[in-house]
C-alpha cells in the first residue's frame, strides 16, 4: 500500500474512531499514573490538591482537542484527495498540537504559581512535551489501525469462503455459485445464489443486498458490512461496482441508458429505479457490460 493511496475505510469506520479515542484516553492515563513518578520534568498530580486540579484541566482540554480532530477527520473521510499519506500528517499534527497545549499549561502554571518556578524553557518543556505526545497518541493509533486491519482481512477472507456452505436443498446438475455475506463480526448473515442477486446498496455502515425471491419479489436484506469489503472479496465475480454506494451483477443489468450526468443501469424491473454510474466506475462496467 503507497501513502499516496486513498486512506482505507477501516481507519475512518464510525466505530473505529470511537473506539481509537476511547483507547487513547485509557492508555494515555495509565501511562501518565505510571511514568510521572520515575519523571523528573511532569508536573502531573494526583489526590486533591491545585497541582491535580490543573492536571484535570490539560488531561480534559487535551481530550477534547483529539476527538475534535477525530470529528473533524471522519466528516473529511469521503474527501478525494484524502489519502493514506494525509492520515499520517492529520496524526502528527495531533501529536504537535497535544504537546504545544502541554507546553503553555507549563508556561502559564509556572507564571501563576500553580507549579512553581521553572528553570526550563518553553522549548525544552515541548521537547520532553513532544516525547509524552508521541507515545501516548501514536502508540495506541498504530495498534487500533493494525487490528482494524487485520479484522477486515478477516472479513474479507470470510466472505471468500462463499463455496462451503451446508445447505438442505438438493443439489444442482451444475455448479451453482453463491454469494454468502458475514457480518463485521464474522457471522454468517445471508446466502444467496448469484442468479437471484441484483445489486448491492450502501447505507452507512451497513450494506442492502436487493435479490429476486422464490415468487419472483424483489426484496431487501440489510446486515452489518462495508461495500468496500464485499468489493474486494468478489473482484473476478459477476459483482460490479459502479458507484461509491452500488455494486451490481453484471448479468442482470438489462439497459445501461446514457443520461445528462452519465450512464445508469435498468435491470427492467418496475419497483427498481436505476442506478447511476459515476465517473470513476463508468468505463470497467462497460467493458464488462460489452464482455457478457
Amino acid at each position: 500500500m503507497s501513502l499516496r493511496d486513498q486512506v482505507p475505510h477501516y481507519l475512518l469506520d464510525r466505530n473505529q474512531v470511537s473506539s481509537t479515542v476511547l483507547y487513547t484516553a485509557l492508555f494515555s492515563l495509565v501511562f501518565i499514573v505510571v511514568s510521572v513518578p520515575f519523571s523528573g520534568h511532569a508536573w502531573f498530580g494526583l489526590g486533591a490538591s491545585e497541582t491535580f486540579y490543573y492536571t484535570l484541566a490539560f488531561v480534559l482540554t487535551a481530550a477534547l482537542l483529539v476527538i475534535l480532530s477525530r470529528v473533524l477527520m471522519f466528516r473529511c473521510r469521503r474527501l478525494a484527495g484524502f489519502t493514506l499519506l494525509g492520515y499520517v500528517i492529520w496524526i502528527i499534527v495531533e501529536i504537535l498540537a497535544v504537546a504545544l497545549l502541554y507546553t503553555v499549561f507549563t508556561c502559564e502554571g509556572a507564571r501563576h504559581g500553580i507549579l512553581g518556578a521553572s528553570a526550563r524553557s518553553p522549548w525544552a518543556v515541548f521537547e520532553a512535551a513532544l516525547v509524552y505526545s508521541a507515545v501516548c497518541l501514536g502508540f495506541p493509533f498504530t495498534f487500533c489501525s493494525l487490528q482494524a486491519a487485520l479484522r477486515d482481512k478477516d472479513n474479507t477472507i470470510r466472505l471468500m469462503n462463499y463455496g462451503n456452505v451446508v445447505s438442505d436443498r438438493p443439489a444442482a446438475p451444475y455448479p451453482e455459485k453463491r454469494i454468502t455475506l458475514f457480518d463485521n463480526n464474522g457471522v454468517m448473515k445471508f446466502s444467496i445464489s448469484s442468479d437471484n442477486l441484483y445489486f448491492i446498496e450502501s447505507d452507512d455502515n451497513y450494506i442492502k443486498v436487493w435479490y429476486m425471491d422464490s415468487s419472483g419479489e424483489m426484496k431487501q436484506y440489510m446486515l452489518r458490512c462495508r461495500l468496500k469489503t464485499v468489493e474486494d472479496s468478489f473482484a473476478d465475480s459477476e459483482l460490479v461496482r459502479c458507484h461509491r454506494k452500488y455494486i451490481v451483477n453484471i448479468r442482470k443489468v438489462s439497459i445501461l441508458k446514457s443520461a445528462k450526468d452519465g450512464y445508469r443501469i435498468d435491470f427492467g424491473i418496475e419497483s427498481v429505479e436505476p442506478i447511476p454510474i459515476s465517473k470513476t466506475y463508468e468505463q470497467a462496467v462497460l467493458a464488462r457490460f460489452n464482455s457478457r
